[in-house]
């Protein structure tokens, strides 16, 4: 059913990749999906840019190729790298996998009160969801601060759910000053789960201390190697999570990994038999994955993905972790933006060049509201 005071039309922003290696990027006004029983329209009031956003947004595209083309951005993807994106071609796609805002319309009960949720096409004006799907914020929690309930704080808590089922003991993490990693230095302080914490920039390891990191080591200095081979011994990690992704920095941690174990007995070519696995669940580097094999042969490489997590993890470990998410949100879940945009500032140049990098403490948040 439709009711009288439910908004019928909205933009979102969308994204398209063509047949013929062309992207455009748009903020479309279109027709909200008809009401049904059991939802409501969100008046959506922040909506943080993810790299899982981006890539929804970008697909392979580079944002410094991305020029104007009337209120859109246009660029293109190399034909090399279009096999990729093979079951997106030629289809517009919403953006945005979170955000938080006001019910304005749907379930009565709900109607008025602030509420974050989660799924796809939330870097609109409005987004209908199941009422069952949306999560209450309290009147202490801010809607920006409830628009990263999520993605961030879910994958934190999953990646320690993953090291314990896969019986691994401590934990290494890349880009690791990141929101996510700072809510992951706390949650292991809080659970007792010893971390080794890679980040790229000296005042980078001087952040993480300040809040409770014991492990940071900076992949910028001559002695990463050496350094990381240490942390990885003092904590015994055997796991890790690498944001990354291109490059050679999993195959150092593995081999640092492979350092770390304590002297064969008796000599094989084969290393240790103490199992060494990295998951890849980042792009920040886009280019291919460089291993120099100096681990043994106990060792995975692979990818990591919190959807398919929380699918195998069932509803009752979802809402344990969605519950404690919620309690802390202030405080071990909180996360932190350098700056605020439109919707229509979101597909500027300016600002796309901004949030498409990546960059670790730059963290954009999207207010379709703003004037």
């Amino acid at each position: 059913m439709t009711l009288p005071d439910a908004p019928t039309r909205g933009r979102s922003l969308r994204s398209t990749i063509t047949s013929d290696g062309r992207v455009r990027l748009s903020l479309e006004e279109r027709p909200l999906p008809e009401l049904a029983d059991g939802q409501v329209v969100v008046a959506v009031e922040a909506s943080p840019i993810n790299p899982s956003d981006l890539g929804v947004l970008l697909g392979p595209a580079s944002p410094a190729g991305l020029t104007r083309d009337g209120d859109d951005l246009v660029g293109s993807v190399p034909a090399e790298l279009l096999p990729r994106v093979r079951d997106r071609l030629d289809k517009s796609l919403p953006v945005g996998n979170e955000g938080a805002g006001t019910v304005v319309a749907g379930v009565p009960e709900l109607v008025g009160k602030r509420v974050a949720l989660f799924g796809g096409s939330i870097w609109a004006d409005y987004r209908v969801a199941d009422a069952d799907a949306v999560v209450e914020l309290p009147d202490d929690v801010s809607t920006a601060e409830g628009a990263a309930l999520f993605v961030n704080p879910l994958t934190a808590l999953a990646m320690v759910e993953t090291m314990r089922a896969e019986n691994h003991t401590a934990l290494v993490h890349t880009a690791a000053a990141s929101n996510l990693g700072q809510m992951l230095v706390k949650i292991c302080a809080d659970d007792g789960v010893p971390l080794v914490n890679i980040v790229r920039r000296p005042e980078q390891v001087e952040l993480l201390k300040g809040i409770g990191a014991e492990h940071v080591v900076d992949s910028s200095q001559p002695d990463f190697a050496e350094q990381l081979t240490e942390a990885i011994r003092a904590t015994g990690a055997t796991l890790a999570f690498d944001a990354v992704g291109g490059g050679t920095l999993a195959g150092h941690i593995l081999s640092a990994m492979e350092r770390a174990q304590p002297p064969l007995a008796s000599y094989t070519p084969y290393g240790s038999t103490t199992h060494k696995q990295v998951y890849i669940y980042g792009g920040l580097d886009r280019g291919p994955t460089e291993l120099d094999r100096t681990f043994g042969m106990a060792w995975g490489l692979g990818g990591w993905l919190l959807t398919p997590y929380m699918q195998a993890a069932g509803p009752d470990e979802v809402q344990r972790m969605r519950a404690r998410v919620a309690a802390e949100i202030t405080t071990t879940f909180a996360s932190t933006y350098t700056q605020h945009v439109s919707l229509a500032e979101a597909l500027t140049p300016e600002a796309i060049a901004g949030y498409g990098k990546q960059a670790t403490g730059e963290k954009y948040l999207i207010n379709p509201n703003k004037a």
